[in-house]
C-alpha cells in the first residue's frame, strides 16, 4: 500500500518562507518511472500543480505563478521531498497535497494537472497579509 504523508504547513506571514516535507511508503520516488509533486487547492477553486520531480533524473518542473519562488527536492535516503516556499504571497493561500505517479511525464502533470496515482491528505498553508 503507497501512503504519503505531508507535513509542515501552517500560518506564514506574506513575504515569508516555509518548507513542506512528503514522505512516502509503498513507493520510492527515485524509481525511474515515478513523478512526485505538489499541488494546491484552494476552497471553491480546481486543484493545481505547482511542481513536479522526476524520479529518473531529478529534473524539476513548475507552474509559471511559483517559477522563481518555490523549489521543489528531493532526500532520496529518507524517500522525502521537500517544496520550499519563498516569498509568500497571499494568494498562496491553499491546501497543498503531495502526490505521486507512474509513467507519466512530470511536464504533462504541470501543464495537463493529472497522471498521479496517489495522493496525500494534504496540509494547509495559510498566508497572512
Amino acid at each position: 500500500e503507497v501512503q504519503l504523508v505531508e507535513s509542515g504547513g501552517g500560518l506564514v506571514q506574506a513575504g515569508g518562507s516555509l518548507r513542506l516535507s512528503c514522505t512516502a511508503s509503498g513507493i520510492r520516488f527515485d524509481d525511474y518511472d515515478v513523478a512526485v509533486g505538489w499541488f494546491r487547492q484552494a476552497p471553491g477553486k480546481e486543484r493545481e500543480a505547482v511542481s513536479c520531480l522526476s524520479g529518473n533524473d531529478g529534473t524539476t518542473y513548475y507552474t509559471d505563478s511559483v517559477k522563481g519562488r518555490f523549489t521543489i527536492s528531493s532526500d532520496n535516503a529518507k524517500n522525502t521531498v521537500y517544496l520550499q516556499m519563498d516569498s509568500k504571497k497571499h494568494e498562496d493561500t491553499d491546501v497543498y497535497f503531495c502526490a505521486a505517479g507512474r509513467e507519466v511525464h512530470p511536464l504533462v502533470v504541470i501543464k495537463e494537472g493529472y497522471g498521479m496515482d496517489y495522493w496525500g491528505k494534504g496540509t494547509l498553508v495559510t498566508v497572512s497579509s
